[in-house]
């Protein structure tokens, strides 16, 4: 998720900082932070191998992908350019597209039950589509910032930046639950663009080449995939972002990423290295 960001780190360490403190989530009721559970003993560190890559928008400031039902729909941000669209994966053309009114700096995306739900940075609102045709079917409010989403076939999953996870009501917004993560005693910070995979969070991490595997019961780490070097330099037509975005396609076990900016989606499968025990 978030800003032009090569400018931008120190006040992101700013903003996340007041986050982290509870500014981002407004004011919990009692019971509704979960104690986190402690990480695993063993988490998993896997590296990759790339099964395909395709052609992928190079102005999309890639802030939410999901695939469903065959197609693979996205999220872009920046004011001014921010949408939602559905895209072709096999070409990377735009089959269509609304675009966020400029004021609003789209973020993360969900698809549930025929309705795509989308975030916005600061605005602290969000959209409700209609999937078949981009229809505004409402909006929803959140306090704090939004940066990921997704979900769990009961309840929205959001993250805002900090280690934190919310867990909304996908008809009323309810906040029914939030849970910290950690790796051991560490705080895993940044949480940004989320996809629920086999019953696990994936998580990018901001301003890292890692993914994060989280246990949705508490918080806990399963795992750490590690990206570094899957876009090559003879790949890069132009400037490129962080990376995010990950999209999971569930009939045939396809593990899709990309990055803001980026000119290539690449379809991954995940290695477990010899040595894949940590303790």
């Amino acid at each position: 998720m978030v800003f032009t960001k090569s400018a931008s780190i120190l006040l992101a360490v700013c903003v996340l900082s007041a986050c982290h403190s509870g500014a981002a989530f407004g004011k919990f009721q009692a019971g509704q932070e979960q104690t986190s559970v402690k990480a695993p003993l063993r988490i998993r560190e896997y590296s990759y191998e790339i099964v395909n890559s395709y052609p992928h928008d190079a102005d999309a400031f890639t802030q939410g992908l999901v695939f469903h039902e065959g197609a693979l729909y996205e999220s872009t941000g920046l004011n001014g350019k921010s949408s939602i669209r559905q895209v072709d994966l096999q070409t990377g053309q735009v089959i269509r597209k609304l675009d966020v009114p400029s004021q609003y700096f789209a973020e993360g995306l969900a698809i549930m039950d025929g309705r795509a739900y989308q975030l916005t940075w600061l605005s602290q609102f969000g959209y409700i589509y209609n999937l078949s045709s981009f229809e505004v079917l409402k909006t929803f409010n959140y306090p704090g910032e939004g940066w990921g989403l997704t979900h769990d076939g009961r309840s929205l999953i959001m993250s805002d930046g900090t280690n934190r996870l919310r867990f909304l009501h996908p008809e009323s917004f309810e906040l029914q639950r939030v849970i910290s993560v950690y790796d051991g005693s560490a705080p895993v910070n940044y949480l940004n663009e989320l996809e629920y995979i086999d019953g696990e969070i994936y998580a990018n991490v901001w301003q890292s080449n890692r993914i994060v595997i989280i246990e949705p019961g508490g918080g806990g780490i399963t795992g750490w995939i590690d990206l570094r070097g899957l876009l090559k330099a003879e790949d890069r037509s132009g400037p490129v972002d962080v990376l995010n975005g990950i999209a999971y396609d569930a009939d045939q076990k396809r593990l899709f990423v990309t990055g803001k900016l980026w000119p290539k989606l690449y379809e991954i499968r995940l290695k477990r290295p010899r040595n894949d025990l940590r303790r």
